[in-house]
């Protein structure tokens, strides 16, 4: 499995919300992670430790004075982690790692390690709203730990405001970051599109298509879990915004290509993930109209090549990246495409098998690189097809030589000549 190699400590403090860690523990070891829980007395009052036991299957360890412990049982347990998290962290346990306090096994843990930390807060709106512990988890933020919310929302005592444990999925999304994180992407912007774009017909009629935008989505939340800074594109997606994304909503061929040229420049990799309509209505009417008696006739304009425009416009050392949705001809095709427009890797994805592309969970592609590599991927999800992806341009950006269109075409002469 993807983290059967990663290992995390995960500290609970006693916070009312440490019920709610139970599902984040289930989720992060079907992922393969390994996980050993560090709960303080207050936690095992609120629930209790055989709970994670058995979602772990690991010890769970609560006190530096246990019978079978080692007197450096608070060294031992860091030892090769690649992750400390402490999830709840009330305002006691803030202030106290701020203050460099260690007087129990957490506090001890905490201190005696040196990796990447990761606290998400959860306490009343008041506590947490007080200026000693605003300057705690200040502190804390200067020295490199990562902050997860709180939230809005209702509070165990009844009020209503900031302090409530922020969302499970945010809290994971930025445990898989740090765990997956690549420095050499940390600074590096990554333009995705997703969705189908709409051309209006009328005040209730348009053109479009069924993408839904998984494939997009997958590719953005991907890139951020490995730390680059993704702007997403989305045309007529009703999916949530990936944590940790930039998402810029539009709707027509035309918004889409005003959003893309506007932030393509200045992105290390653009990936063309979205169907954007070929044709737009040439006239457009404001109200609905009628039906009539006898047929509509429809004038078409071809909408701009976003792709096509971006091959033009490519900078040196940027990775352009397309999809190939085809009906026939997968591989012959998607490689026309990827002469014609300048791109360093297409996706060819056929649109005539069953439960894969548009508006599937899974999806079938053949990538095919501008020198020539072919890569048929089996059927798959869509995040693990996003993971290929990823890969396939990673290992083009590392190569750092992009093969010419003439030279792609001269590969496959000589390749049909060795045939």
């Amino acid at each position: 499995m993807k983290f059967a190699e990663k290992r995390m400590i995960l500290g609970i403090s006693g916070g009312i919300a440490a019920y709610k860690t139970a599902e984040l523990v289930s989720g992060l070891v079907q992922r393969g992670l390994a996980i050993d829980v560090i709960m303080t007395q207050a936690a095992q009052a609120l629930v209790g430790s055989k709970t994670f036991q058995a979602l772990t299957g690991r010890g769970v360890y609560t006190s530096l004075w246990e019978e079978d412990s080692s007197p450096l049982a608070h060294i031992q347990v860091t030892a090769q982690t690649d992750l400390f998290a402490v999830i709840p962290a009330t305002a006691n346990i803030i202030a106290k790692y701020a203050a460099g306090i260690a007087d129990d096994l957490l506090t001890t843990a905490l201190l005696a390690y040196d990796g990447a930390v990761l606290i998400a807060p959860a306490m009343n709106l008041r506590m947490y709203k007080h200026p000693a512990t605003q300057a705690n988890l200040n502190v804390l933020r200067g020295r490199g730990v990562e902050i997860v919310g709180p939230s809005e929302g209702r509070l165990a005592c009844g009020d209503e405001g900031e302090g409530r444990l922020a969302p499970l999925a945010q809290i994971e999304f930025h445990i898989l970051r740090l765990l997956e994180r690549q420095k050499e992407l940390a600074d590096r912007l990554v333009l995705v599109t997703a969705g189908g774009t709409r051309e209006k017909i009328d005040a209730v009629r348009f053109i479009g298509n069924p993408a839904s935008g998984r494939m997009g989505y997958a590719l953005a939340r991907a890139y951020a879990l490995r730390g680059a800074k993704v702007v997403l594109v989305s045309a007529n997606s009703s999916l949530p915004d990936p944590y940790g994304v930039e998402v810029v909503r539009v709707h027509s061929a035309d918004d889409m290509a005003s959003a893309v040229f506007e932030r393509a420049q200045e992105a290390q990799v653009v990936i063309m993930a979205a169907a954007v309509g070929d044709y737009t209505p040439k006239e457009t009417s404001s109200e609905k109209i009628k039906k009539g008696a006898g047929g509509l006739t429809l004038e078409l304009s071809p909408t701009v090549d976003i792709l096509a425009e971006l091959g033009k416009r490519k900078r040196a050392g940027q990775v352009l990246v397309g999809f190939a949705a085809e009906s026939d001809q997968l591989e012959e095709n998607a490689r026309k495409k990827l002469v014609a427009k300048n791109l360093d890797l297409v996706c060819a994805n056929p649109i005539n098998e069953e439960g894969v592309g548009f508006a599937s969970e899974d999806n079938l592609l053949t990538l095919i690189d501008s020198s020539g590599v072919t890569t048929r991927l089996p059927l798959m999800s869509k995040d693990e097809v996003a993971e290929q992806v990823i890969e396939r341009i990673i290992e083009i950006i590392s190569r750092g030589e992009n093969i010419s269109p003439d030279n792609l075409l001269s590969h496959e002469r000589k390749d049909a000549e060795d045939g």
